[in-house]
């Protein structure tokens, strides 16, 4: 595996454990890319695979929150 992708794959990780340790946990992008000390464009991508696959949902002011399926 390549080393960016070992990289994606902790913070994917690091970022759903967050969630789960605090389910009331409210991010905005830029809140998480400071949180997590990501890029834009890698912050970008982790939310959208994050929502895509429902772990998380994204609230009509832009935060995003665990998915009530989770909850």
């Amino acid at each position: 595996m390549p080393p960016a992708q070992i990289e994606q794959d902790d913070v994917l990780r690091r970022a759903r454990a967050e969630y789960l340790e605090m389910p009331g946990l409210r991010l905005t992008r830029a809140q998480a890319q400071r949180l997590w000390g990501l890029d834009p464009r890698t912050c970008e991508q982790l939310l959208v695979a994050l929502t895509e696959s429902r772990f998380l949902a994204q609230t009509r002011d832009g935060a995003f929150v665990l998915s009530s399926s989770r909850i």
